[in-house]
């Protein structure tokens, strides 16, 4: 495609057929992603990243011609694409809840099954008007802080990570969504150093066994410390629940999301914890056990 002029359509066309033509990684890409690549979409949003423009533009105008500039960019782009780079990490960017998120190889990427999390904090808080101390921990990017935020207007959170580089990028996302003044971000061990109570607690923290890690492309992108689990996959989870009866609010809900095998197991940590607790599992899109709510019982008045 050198040393003559290059449409959008003809790069679109050539980065589409290139990627298909991969003999290695289609298989394992599909296998970090919610569901399989669509590489015309894909292509797309390169093209609309490197020229800072909508993809419906793109779409709209293939007959535009690239500058060299903007080819050389979209040349490193595509090679990023074709040695297994996630497409977020590529731009930058990944749209959670609807709103469009800044992601960087120091956070894990949010995904779709994680709104499940988000949908049922908000159906929640919507019951429980006069609930409103919440935390998010193991924020990374900070989306289902920002999101919880970004649609409860008088909500007021603590959101917790024990990566620096992970709270600036979830600081700079609530910059973003003009939310930065009703989340406290917190460096720290789980809630290891927070007072409470809380009424609402997220948590999407790391649930993938230690031996399982090396056999998941995915650990090969995005930080292992938000996928490793421990030997179980369980022990960020058991320790979390070991601590919540002293910052868990009477009647306040802890939401978890898991694995799709760890349900039970997790449901048996709850009541070893919180024995008076009400315990449900919630499944994703694809009918997978994806979230675990557990609400505490309120106060006993004798």
């Amino acid at each position: 495609m050198k040393n003559k002029p290059v449409r959008i359509g003809d790069w679109l066309s050539f980065a589409r057929q290139f990627l298909e033509d991969l003999p290695t990684n289609r298989e394992e890409r599909s296998a970090q992603e919610s569901s399989p690549p669509n590489l015309g979409l894909e292509t797309q949003v390169l093209v609309a990243h490197a020229l800072g423009c909508p993809r419906a533009w793109v779409l709209a105008h293939p007959e535009v011609i690239l500058t060299p500039q903007q080819q050389r960019h979209l040349t490193r782009l595509l090679a990023g694409l074709a040695q297994g780079t996630p497409l977020p990490y590529l731009t930058g960017r990944q749209e959670f809840f609807g709103l469009e998120f800044e992601v960087s190889p120091v956070v894990l990427i949010p995904r779709p099954e994680t709104e499940l999390l988000v949908e049922r904090a908000l159906h929640w808080l919507r019951q429980h008007p006069d609930r409103r101390p919440a935390a998010d921990v193991g924020t990374g990017s900070g989306c289902i802080a920002v999101s919880l935020a970004h649609h409860v207007s008088d909500l007021r959170l603590l959101a917790v990570d024990r990566s620096w580089a992970a709270l600036q990028v979830a600081s700079s996302n609530a910059l973003r969504h003009a939310v930065a003044e009703r989340i406290s971000f917190v460096q720290g061990d789980l809630l290891a150093a927070a007072a409470g109570p809380f009424d609402l607690v997220c948590a999407n923290l790391p649930y993938i066994p230690s031996e399982v890690l090396p056999t998941l492309p995915v650990v090969r992108n995005e930080p292992r410390s938000a996928l490793d689990g421990g030997p179980d996959g369980l022990k960020p989870i058991r320790d979390l629940l070991a601590d919540a009866p002293r910052w868990l609010a009477p009647g306040g809900l802890l939401l978890l999301e898991m694995q799709f095998d760890q349900g039970e197991a997790i449901t048996v940590l709850g009541h070893q914890f919180l024995p008076t607790a009400h315990v449900t599992i919630h499944n994703d899109l694809a009918n997978h056990p994806r979230l675990v709510e557990i609400e505490a019982a309120p106060y006993t008045i004798h």
